[in-house]
Protein backbone atom coordinates (compact mmCIF):
# COMPACT_ATOMS: atom_id res chain seq x y z
CA UNK A 1 0.00 0.00 0.00
CA UNK A 2 1.38 3.38 -1.01
CA UNK A 3 2.20 5.96 1.60
CA UNK A 4 -0.03 9.07 1.40
CA UNK A 5 1.77 12.12 0.03
CA UNK A 6 3.17 14.63 2.48
CA UNK A 7 1.65 18.08 2.67
CA UNK A 8 3.65 21.32 2.52
CA UNK A 9 2.84 21.74 6.23
CA UNK A 10 4.45 18.37 7.01
CA UNK A 11 7.62 19.45 5.20
CA UNK A 12 7.67 22.78 7.03
CA UNK A 13 7.11 21.12 10.42
CA UNK A 14 9.95 18.71 9.66
CA UNK A 15 12.09 21.63 8.55
CA UNK A 16 11.49 23.51 11.80
CA UNK A 17 12.32 20.36 13.76
CA UNK A 18 15.52 19.78 11.80
CA UNK A 19 16.49 23.46 11.94
CA UNK A 20 16.16 23.33 15.72
CA UNK A 21 18.20 20.17 16.15
CA UNK A 22 20.74 20.38 13.30
CA UNK A 23 20.81 23.99 12.09
CA UNK A 24 20.05 25.57 8.75
CA UNK A 25 22.27 23.18 6.78
CA UNK A 26 19.53 20.55 7.30
CA UNK A 27 17.05 22.69 5.35
CA UNK A 28 17.70 21.03 2.01
CA UNK A 29 15.73 18.50 0.02
CA UNK A 30 18.08 15.55 0.56
CA UNK A 31 18.41 15.59 4.39
CA UNK A 32 14.72 16.43 4.85
CA UNK A 33 13.70 13.61 2.51
CA UNK A 34 15.84 11.16 4.47
CA UNK A 35 14.37 12.44 7.74
CA UNK A 36 10.82 12.00 6.44
CA UNK A 37 11.68 8.69 4.75
CA UNK A 38 10.39 9.80 1.38
CA UNK A 39 11.74 10.85 -1.99
CA UNK A 40 13.08 14.24 -2.98
CA UNK A 41 10.34 14.25 -5.61
CA UNK A 42 7.80 14.82 -2.86
CA UNK A 43 9.76 17.87 -1.74
CA UNK A 44 9.88 19.32 -5.24
CA UNK A 45 6.19 18.55 -5.78
CA UNK A 46 5.40 21.13 -3.09
CA UNK A 47 8.28 23.59 -3.39
CA UNK A 48 9.89 25.06 -6.50
CA UNK A 49 13.33 24.83 -4.94
CA UNK A 50 15.14 24.95 -1.59
CA UNK A 51 15.03 28.76 -1.30
CA UNK A 52 11.23 28.65 -1.84
CA UNK A 53 10.96 26.04 0.90
CA UNK A 54 13.14 28.07 3.25
CA UNK A 55 11.03 31.17 2.60
CA UNK A 56 7.83 29.22 3.31
CA UNK A 57 9.35 27.82 6.51
CA UNK A 58 10.42 31.28 7.63
CA UNK A 59 6.98 32.74 6.87
CA UNK A 60 5.33 29.94 8.87
CA UNK A 61 7.63 30.50 11.85
CA UNK A 62 6.92 34.23 11.76
CA UNK A 63 3.18 33.63 11.45
CA UNK A 64 3.20 31.28 14.45
CA UNK A 65 5.27 33.68 16.56
CA UNK A 66 3.00 36.64 15.78
CA UNK A 67 -0.12 34.52 16.36
CA UNK A 68 1.19 33.60 19.80
CA UNK A 69 1.60 37.29 20.60
CA UNK A 70 -1.99 37.94 19.51
CA UNK A 71 -3.23 35.07 21.66
CA UNK A 72 -1.27 36.42 24.63
CA UNK A 73 -2.72 39.91 24.11
CA UNK A 74 -6.27 38.52 24.00
CA UNK A 75 -5.89 36.35 27.11
CA UNK A 76 -7.33 37.47 30.41
CA UNK A 77 -5.26 37.88 33.54
CA UNK A 78 -3.23 40.28 35.59
CA UNK A 79 -0.15 42.05 34.31
CA UNK A 80 1.91 39.46 36.19
CA UNK A 81 0.04 36.69 34.35
CA UNK A 82 0.77 38.46 31.06
CA UNK A 83 4.47 38.73 31.91
CA UNK A 84 4.60 35.03 32.71
CA UNK A 85 2.77 34.12 29.48
CA UNK A 86 5.10 36.37 27.54
CA UNK A 87 8.19 34.67 29.01
CA UNK A 88 6.71 31.23 28.39
CA UNK A 89 5.96 32.07 24.76
CA UNK A 90 9.49 33.31 24.10
CA UNK A 91 11.00 30.26 25.80
CA UNK A 92 8.54 28.01 23.96
CA UNK A 93 9.89 29.16 20.59
CA UNK A 94 12.55 26.46 20.46
CA UNK A 95 13.54 27.29 16.88
CA UNK A 96 14.65 30.79 17.84
CA UNK A 97 18.32 30.03 18.68
CA UNK A 98 18.82 28.27 15.33
CA UNK A 99 17.04 31.10 13.52
CA UNK A 100 19.31 33.64 15.21
CA UNK A 101 22.37 31.72 14.02
CA UNK A 102 20.93 31.48 10.49
CA UNK A 103 20.10 35.21 10.54
CA UNK A 104 23.81 36.01 10.79
CA UNK A 105 24.24 34.92 7.18
CA UNK A 106 20.77 35.39 5.67
CA UNK A 107 19.12 38.82 5.30
CA UNK A 108 15.61 37.38 4.83
CA UNK A 109 15.89 35.48 8.12
CA UNK A 110 17.35 38.53 9.86
CA UNK A 111 14.43 40.65 8.64
CA UNK A 112 11.79 38.16 9.84
CA UNK A 113 13.54 37.81 13.19
CA UNK A 114 13.74 41.60 13.57
CA UNK A 115 10.01 41.88 12.84
CA UNK A 116 9.13 39.30 15.50
CA UNK A 117 11.58 40.80 17.99
CA UNK A 118 10.02 44.25 17.47
CA UNK A 119 6.50 42.89 17.99
CA UNK A 120 7.62 41.05 21.12
CA UNK A 121 9.31 44.18 22.45
CA UNK A 122 6.16 46.21 21.82
CA UNK A 123 4.10 43.70 23.76
CA UNK A 124 6.58 43.53 26.61
CA UNK A 125 6.81 47.33 26.84
CA UNK A 126 3.01 47.48 26.97
CA UNK A 127 2.79 44.93 29.78
CA UNK A 128 5.55 46.59 31.78
CA UNK A 129 3.91 50.01 31.32
CA UNK A 130 0.69 48.56 32.79
CA UNK A 131 2.57 47.81 36.00
CA UNK A 132 4.39 51.12 36.11
CA UNK A 133 7.77 50.19 34.61
CA UNK A 134 8.18 52.73 31.82
CA UNK A 135 11.89 52.40 31.08
CA UNK A 136 12.20 50.81 27.63
CA UNK A 137 15.78 49.83 28.44
CA UNK A 138 14.46 47.55 31.18
CA UNK A 139 12.17 45.89 28.63
CA UNK A 140 15.20 45.37 26.36
CA UNK A 141 17.14 43.84 29.26
CA UNK A 142 14.24 41.55 30.22
CA UNK A 143 13.72 40.39 26.62
CA UNK A 144 17.47 40.06 26.16
CA UNK A 145 17.63 37.83 29.22
CA UNK A 146 15.00 35.51 27.75
CA UNK A 147 16.77 35.36 24.39
CA UNK A 148 20.22 34.99 25.95
CA UNK A 149 19.17 32.24 28.34
CA UNK A 150 17.62 30.41 25.42
CA UNK A 151 20.87 30.76 23.45
CA UNK A 152 22.72 29.33 26.44
CA UNK A 153 20.45 26.26 26.34
CA UNK A 154 19.29 26.92 29.89
CA UNK A 155 16.31 24.77 30.84
CA UNK A 156 13.19 26.81 30.01
CA UNK A 157 11.91 26.45 33.58
CA UNK A 158 15.18 27.82 34.95
CA UNK A 159 15.14 30.58 32.33
CA UNK A 160 11.64 31.61 33.37
CA UNK A 161 12.73 31.71 37.03
CA UNK A 162 15.68 33.97 36.09
CA UNK A 163 13.35 36.20 34.01
CA UNK A 164 10.85 36.39 36.89
CA UNK A 165 13.66 37.33 39.27
CA UNK A 166 14.69 40.18 36.98
CA UNK A 167 11.10 41.43 36.75
CA UNK A 168 10.65 41.10 40.54
CA UNK A 169 13.77 43.18 41.07
CA UNK A 170 12.46 45.94 38.82
CA UNK A 171 9.11 45.94 40.60
CA UNK A 172 10.80 46.11 44.01
CA UNK A 173 12.86 49.10 42.90
CA UNK A 174 9.84 50.94 41.53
Amino acid sequence: MAKPPLSPAAWIDAGLEQLTSLGQSALRAEPLSRHLKTSKGSFYWHFKDVPAFQSALLEEWKSRALATLSENAAADGSSTDKLIRFGQSVQGDISSPALRAWALENAEVASALAEVDAARMDQLIGILTEIGVTNDDFAKAAYGSLVGLQQMNVDSGDALVAYATLVDLALALE
